[in-house]
């Protein structure tokens, strides 16, 4: 198996950022493999019918059928006769992109596999591709990426894969999470240490953690904080300059306006309906 045509114009043509990556795949016959990859791969047949087998299962493959393998996905077949496909690469950004351009969770958003799959709209974005790779790239990157981001959302929309379990934290994750967030109030804490805690990304944790409580770290943050100056108020043994540090806020400014926020009153207002001891 060899991969032609992306040699052609690599030196004079940069790379799109987000567009697929374009090769002609050319094989004299026999069994064909590819190798799993971090990135979703569609696989066009772009010449004469070819017959084959995957398995006991015999296919014909005509110009326009279409493969599609999600990330990760390895593909092993055998083919009677020569054969000439498109095989197109998408990042794993550029779905994420569409998905989120799709108003979906990009962090479960995926392309399920496919084997001969008709579709026209597929074609013609492969096709425009590719022409776009003979001619050396002439439209830049804004064009591939466009085209990219189509065909994205396309698939996105056709070829989903099944939608994960909208799971959160395990009980042991958010019970670290949490417990790290009040030892550490009048801390500057960060996502990255508190994702560090439950030993998951910080983009995975953002996810999980707002399925978990029904808010995003943040706001669970404040209002924690929050609370501890409502209740350091309530002792009635610290000015209210204090309390917002103790509580791990900026300033007392700060306090006044997370206080007014999340519990519709002033620090003020809490002291004076608070007993001095």
């Amino acid at each position: 198996m060899r991969a032609t045509g992306t040699q052609d114009h690599a030196a004079s043509a940069p790379r799109p950022r987000l567009g697929p990556r374009v090769d002609v795949l050319e094989t004299p016959g026999g069994v064909v493999a590819l190798e799993p990859s971090s990135n979703h791969r569609l696989r066009i047949h772009a010449g004469p019918p070819v017959r084959g087998s995957c398995g006991v299962h015999r296919f014909v493959y005509t110009r326009g059928d279409t493969d599609v393998l999600p990330a990760g996905y390895a593909d092993v077949w055998h083919e009677d006769d020569p054969n000439t496909s498109l095989l197109l690469e998408l990042p794993a950004s550029l779905v994420r992109r569409a998905a989120m351009d799709m108003g979906r969770d990009p962090d479960t958003a995926g392309l399920d596999l496919r084997h001969q799959l008709r579709d026209p709209q597929i074609e013609h974005i492969a096709w425009a591709l590719d022409a776009e790779r003979m001619a050396g790239h002439p439209n830049g990157l804004l064009y591939a990426e466009s085209l990219g981001l189509a065909l994205a959302v396309h698939l996105l929309g056709r070829c989903a894969a099944p939608a994960r379990s909208q799971r959160g934290l395990s009980p042991q994750q958010l019970r670290r999470v949490t417990a790290y967030i009040e030892e550490h109030l009048d801390k500057n804490l960060s996502l990255e240490r508190l994702a560090d805690v439950a030993e998951i990304s910080a983009s995975h944790l953002k996810t999980l953690f707002k399925r978990s409580t029904g808010l995003p770290v943040h706001e669970y943050v404040v209002q924690r904080r929050v609370e501890r100056a409502k209740a350091l108020l309530a002792r009635g043994d610290l000015p209210a300059s204090q309390v917002a540090i103790e509580a791990g806020f900026a300033h007392q400014s700060h306090m006044a306006r997370c206080m007014r926020r999340v519990l519709g009153v002033t620090p003020t207002a809490l002291a004076r309906r608070s007993p001095r001891r």
